[in-house]
Order: structure tokens, then sequence, then C-alpha cells
């Protein structure tokens, strides 16, 4: 498959942006793919393009992990319910205002990226639980949720890919440990920490803009339209902090227990997706028994705020299932190939690092998927790295820096849907005001790794 293979995203980023509609274009998106999968792969009519895009969703939901990532994008919205409903926000709010802990815009920022990094263990995991965490903090001190969802997204996949003690790393090793390197894989992966651009200036940035109370761009004009603030979470009157701090600490202690569980008893081999579920599943059971306990609510109001709640969330589940199905088909369709042969054989020793980094955006932003990307790249880099003599730890890095940098600044990335899920913050409206801040670190990571290629390679 050669160029078109990447109409299909190209088809879902354009109508996004033209009609501000994210289920329509990735509904148009999976449709222009199957069809072209029917008429390039299968030879049949395109009359089938809708029957087969129907199959290829059940396909994407039948697999385990997805299934996982759906459940829990939907016990999500019953967990929010609960902490929202039951005024726990509201105290806790007033709890760390009255001790001085928040009682800033800097302190409310520098205490959500600190729960971000805090909770490295999964990406889904640390945006969910600073998400939850600082959105009455942010409404209090008229903060918009589009600043709340860069934060937690900008925080979470660089830290992720930075500490690595945690599925991504055991991910990557899992790619790099099929390849004779004169380095073993654990120390190429570690070597990639102070070379990975992309995350470092990432966080440097999201710092900046805590530090000096400054954003810029679209995100400026959020910060003034505050009538697009979401204060429902404001509407429950105070009544115990524990009702949301128990519940949040359940599920990051348990997320970890259950990493352990599933890794036998080792971190990085643990399963995140089955993890994350069962820390979800624990907290939002621990949150309607301590409503229940304390006579908060009835079984039949609990029952009935929990499914208010997963109702809430539909949309933007609908956006993660359709994400995943437009990779599987993308992946049919080779997008990923297509894109990763851009690259080209015939570059300057010192451009290849910087190709790497530009076509692991690429990929990424057209497929929606940082973990796809590294899947597809690494292969790629790794035959390089061992032909020419490469930094092993420099093409690794600009590997992984794209495939977040992509990820970031893609309508279509489910990792985008659920940030804007954390934060209560359209996807759209997400995508907008983080585009600049990430290509701005996206512009200062390529010059980065052509001299650090003239310094290393060159």
């Amino acid at each position: 498959m050669d160029w078109v293979s990447i109409i299909p995203p190209l088809v879902a980023i354009l109508v996004v942006f033209w009609k501000k509609e994210v289920i329509m274009a990735l509904l148009l998106a999976v449709l222009s793919a199957e069809a072209l999968i029917l008429l390039s792969v299968t030879g049949d009519t395109l009359a089938l393009a809708p029957i087969n895009a129907i199959e290829r969703t059940i396909d994407v939901a039948s697999s385990p992990g997805n299934t996982r990532i759906l459940i829990f994008s939907v016990l999500v919205g019953a967990l929010l319910a609960y902490i929202r409903d039951s005024g726990g926000v509201t105290a806790t709010v007033e709890w760390l205002t009255s001790r001085g802990i928040a009682k800033n815009k800097r302190q409310v920022g520098g205490l959500t990226m600190f729960t971000g990094i805090a909770v490295f263990i999964e990406s889904n995991l640390s945006v969910l639980t600073a998400g939850i965490f600082a959105r009455g903090l942010f409404d209090k001190y008229k903060m918009s949720r589009a600043r709340l969802a860069y934060i937690i997204d900008s925080t979470s996949a660089p830290v992720c890919i930075l500490i690595l003690l945690n599925g991504w790393g055991a991910f990557v090793l899992s790619l790099l440990d099929g390849y004779e390197l004169e380095q073993s894989s654990a120390s190429i992966l570690w070597g990639t920490v102070p070379l990975n651009f992309y995350a470092l200036i990432t966080l440097a940035i999201v710092v900046y803009t805590i530090v000096k109370d400054k954003v810029h761009g679209p995100m400026a004009k959020e910060e003034k339209a505050m009538s697009h603030l979401d204060t429902v979470l404001n509407s429950e009157p105070a009544t115990k902090a524990r009702f949301m701090v128990v519940p949040l600490l359940t599920m990051v202690v348990s997320m970890v227990g259950f990493m352990l569980w599933t890794g036998n008893g080792v971190l990085a081999d643990g399963s995140g997706s089955k993890s994350v579920l069962y820390a979800t599943v624990l907290a939002t059971a621990v949150a309607y028994f301590l409503l229940i306990l304390h006579k908060r609510f009835n079984h039949h109001q609990a029952v009935e705020i929990g499914f208010k709640g997963m109702g809430e969330l539909l949309p933007l589940v609908t956006i993660v299932l359709l994400s995943l199905t437009l990779g599987a088909s993308l992946k049919v369709l080779g997008t990923g190939v297509f894109v990763a042969g851009l690259v080209g054989e015939y570059l300057p020793l010192v451009l290849i690092v910087p190709m790497l980094f530009i076509a692991g955006a690429i990929m990424s932003f057209t497929t929606g998927t940082s973990w796809g990307t590294f899947a597809i790249l690494i292969p790629i880099g790794v035959p390089l790295i061992q032909s020419l003599g490469l930094p092993p730890s420099l093409v690794i890095a600009a590997i992984l820096g794209g495939g977040v940098f992509g990820d970031h600044c893609s309508p279509i990335s489910d990792t985008s849907a659920v940030s804007s899920l954390a934060a209560g913050c359209d996807l759209l409206t997400h995508i907008r005001t983080q585009l600049p801040y990430a290509l701005t670190a996206g512009a200062l990571t390529l010059l980065a790794y052509v001299v650090a290629s003239m310094i290393m390679i060159g």
C-alpha cells in the first residue's frame, strides 16, 4: 500500500477541523479505510465497507486489552459521579485551601503536576488521578479546564516515558530484546532518558506555565472565557473529604499492587490495562460503600448516580472505541509502514535521527497511537543502529519522543480523549489549546536532535 494509506487519517483530521465533530470524523475515516482495504486487499465490492467497519469495531472491542480500556472509561464516569455528588470534592478543596497547601494558582498547578508525576505507573491512571483531584481546585481559582487537560496530558506521557518503571518501559524492552546489540536493552533504554529531548522540554514548558502563571494563544482565550467552565462540581455542598480522597488513594495504591501481581512481583512486567481496570473497579466500589455506610445516599440513589455518570461519558467512550478501530484499520492498510519509509535510505548520517523523530511524530499523529509508532519504528531504527553504527540510545530516544509528540497533537488519539475525560474538557478544545505548546516543544526538540547528531555522530 502506497500514499493512499494516509487518506483515512487525513479525512479524520480535515473533518475534525472543518466540522468540529470528532465522532463523525472518526466514522468517516474508518469507512474510508475499510473502502481502501476492499479496493486494494480483498477486491470485494465497496458496498461492504459499512459492514466491514462494523465487524472491525467488533473485533477491536473483543480484544481483551481494548475491552478493559472501554470498561475502564465507562466506570470512570461512575467514579467521577460518586466523588462529585458526594460533596467530597468541595470538602477536599476547602481542606487544602484552609491549610495553605493550595492557596493560589501556582500551588494548584504545581500540586496537579506533582500528582501526575507521582502516579507514573500508568499514563491513563496518571491523567485520571490528577484530573479528578484538581478539577475542583481549578474551578475555585478560575483556571480553565483546558489548562488542566494540558497540564495532566503534558505531564503523564513524558513522565512515563522518562521513568520507565512501568508498562511503557516493559513494552520498549520487549521490542529491543529481539536484537543483537553491543549494549544490553536495559542500558540502551536508560540511556534514552537524558536524550529524550521532547519529554524533557515539554515538562520544562509545563513548569514555566505553572511558575509564571502564564498561558498563551488559544489557552489564554479559554482562561478569559470562563463561561465555558463546567461548574457542576461546585454545586454540591462540602461534606467529607474522605469521599474523594479515599477512593483516589485506593485507586493509586491498588494500581501498584495489581501491577506487581500481574507482573509476578516485577512492577515493570505488570499489565497496565488489567491493573488500571482492576484499580478503577475497586475505587468505584469503595466510593459506593463509603456513600452507603455514611448514609449519604441509599442503594437506589447510588446506583442511579453511578449510571448517570457512566452515561455522561458515553460520547468520549465512543471516541476511544472509534480511535482504536481506526488504528486497527490503518494497521491493515500499512499506514505506519508507509510513513516510516519516508525516513529514506540516502540521508546524511546527522539527519537520520531528526528524521526518525519527524517520522515518529507524523505516524503517531496520523494513527493516534504512540505505542503503535514504537512497534513499527523501533524495528526500523535498530537495523540502522547495527549497520551505520548510530548511537543506540539517541536513535531510540528520538523514536520515543516522536511518538509522544505526535500523540499530543493528534485529535484522533485515545490518550487525548482520556485526558479530556479526566479534566472535564471538550476534546477539540484540549487539542487546540495544547497544540502551540506541543509544536514549540517539537521544534526545539528537532533542533536539539540536529545538534546532538552533529556532536555524537558527525
